[in-house]
């Protein structure tokens, strides 16, 4: 039996990481810069943190380094795919959907040599870690990217927190290629019990299916035309002209997608769990879509949530969780005797993806299975702040430093998507934060769709100090949701819609750190 709980507290001194130039030479003799050209350090606004600045370097040799590296190496290329069936030409990462997972320990020095064999620029942005500020792969703002047929970088941090995360580009739509991976931390500290550990990583899917890329469903949306092919029935792609979602306030998405799926397996071949009776299991829950928001459920089974997005809270029963691009819950769920499907439906879309539990004898369920517990008490969305961080890990009171509103703005008219009604301009901030302060954000949406929006390099309190700790959270139409955090990881962080094509569209600014 696995025995993991709270996670630990990781202060302490470690040396500096950075970037370094992969050109055959010794480690040592790297210099501390991408293969691309000119760092965008260097045209860092005056009197804002630059991104290898001596700030970002202080706050890394304060995470606590264990003595360990673990070492990867990832390429992200172009080919052939089997999704468990349908065999598509698609972008991955080293032949595979979803990427390797690379299993660390909390404390460990991550070292990722990424080798880009795309036709175009990318980067990885490690989604969730409390990271060093250049390496968070973000373009124009804390690193250039990576250069395409064959240009290389090397990823190094210190990894902080336990808990689950994953990692995908931050280049224009790329992670709707099929471009992301698990990034599992370990908490060495934990106590938690289980018998078994299970990733689970649920997907939209299109690229390389009858012709369709990520970039014509965006230039189709742009426009406001029709694609080739459209439907509103399940299993068909193009652009969303019907669907509602009440969990999601109306409208739940703009692309309709010909697959979903669950570990890079459609749901007519699922991926298959094998267990016994009686086993506890930790489902690890990544929603790494780009338009489409999931109601999860495991047939005839009640969910323990003891997770969101990395960080304990008080336990709480579920039937079913809606989990937002991004976002991530840890579930225990002690297994009966038989098969089970694990459902992830494709809220207000009219499609589901599946995995299968198996304990004993029975057949498989069918594709478009719809258990029960779809219909009961679901854990996640607009009720989020109604969890408890655990004990440990809640924020603290402080009082407020800072207030800074953001209004998500835009609309599917013209699809402008936006903050605060301004074109994304990575060289102008949102706000300007000081370091050491308590900053209350309040994101308040103007629009008529629901937005799962991310912040970079922290995790926040939501709805108060002893609220969920999480990096991603969902704001429902004519809603506003309020989140805590404090400025203990200098830089300059950007905060955005996890939709994609809202993202492409312009729904991203850059919350900077302030150099004095």
């Amino acid at each position: 039996m696995i025995s993991i709980g709270r996670r630990a507290f990781l202060q302490g001194g470690i040396g500096t990481a950075g970037a370094v130039l992969l050109s055959g030479c010794a480690d040592g003799g790297r210099p501390d810069r991408p293969v691309a050209a000119s760092p965008p350090v260097s045209v860092t606004p005056s009197g804002l943190v630059r991104p290898d600045g001596p700030q970002v370097q202080a706050a890394e040799a304060r995470r606590h380094w264990n003595g360990t590296t673990r070492s990867y190496a990832l390429t992200a290329e172009v080919g052939e795919v089997d999704l468990g069936g349908p065999i598509v030409t698609c972008w991955n990462y080293d032949g595979r959907v979803p990427g390797r997972t690379l299993q660390v320990t909390a404390g460990d020095k991550v070292r990722v040599d990424l080798t880009n064999n795309l036709p175009e620029d990318t980067t990885i942005h490690w989604h969730g870690i409390a990271i060093r500020n250049n390496m968070d792969g973000v373009p124009d703002v804390t690193q250039d990217p990576v250069p395409d047929n064959g240009g290389t970088f090397r990823y190094e941090y210190i990894v902080p927190d336990p808990g689950t995360y994953y990692y995908h580009p931050h280049v224009g739509l790329q992670f709707d290629h099929g471009l992301y991976g698990p990034l599992i931390v370990a908490d060495p500290n934990e106590t938690m019990k289980y018998d078994h550990d299970w990733t689970v990583v649920m997907d939209d899917w299109l690229d390389g299916v009858d012709g369709l890329t990520p970039e014509k469903v965006y230039a189709a949306l742009k426009s406001g035309g029709m694609m080739s092919p459209t439907s509103s029935e399940p299993g068909s792609a193009g652009i969303l002209r019907k669907g509602s979602s009440k969990l999601l306030g109306g409208d739940p998405g703009d692309v309709r997608y010909p697959y979903y799926l669950i570990n890079g397996r459609v749901s007519k071949a699922p991926d298959v769990f094998n267990g016994k009776p009686g086993d506890t299991v930790r489902l690890r829950l990544i929603n790494a879509g780009a338009d489409t928001g999931f109601l999860v459920s495991l047939g005839d089974h009640r969910m323990k949530v003891v997770q969101t997005d990395g960080y304990p809270i008080d336990p709480v029963e579920a039937d079913a969780l809606l989990i937002g691009m991004g976002e991530r819950y840890d579930v225990l769920v002690t297994l009966k005797d038989g098969v089970f499907p694990l459902v992830a439906v494709a809220e207000g879309k009219g499609d589901n993806a599946l995995a299968v539990v198996r304990t004993g004898s029975g057949s498989t369920p069918p594709s478009d299975a719809r258990p029960e517990e779809l219909k009961g008490k679901v854990v996640g969305g607009a009720n989020v702040a109604q969890l408890t961080a655990a004990k440990d890990d809640r924020l603290g009171s402080h009082a407020i430093d800072q207030d800074i509103p953001i209004a998500m703005t835009g609309g599917m008219t013209k699809y402008n998507w936006s903050l605060d009604d301004r074109a994304y301009n990575p060289k102008v901030p949102l706000a300007v934060t000081t370091s050491g302060q308590r900053v209350r954000l309040t994101y308040t949406n103007t629009t008529s769709m629901w937005h799962p929006m991310h912040f970079h390099g922290h995790t926040f309190a939501v709805g108060g100090p002893d609220g969920p700790r999480k990096d991603t959270v969902i704001v429902l139409p004519g809603r506003s949701v309020t989140v805590e955090f404090d400025t203990d990881n200098p830089g300059q962080w950007v905060t955005h819609c996890h939709n994609a094509y809202h993202e492409q569209a312009g729904m991203i600014g850059v919350l900077a750190g302030a150099s004095r």
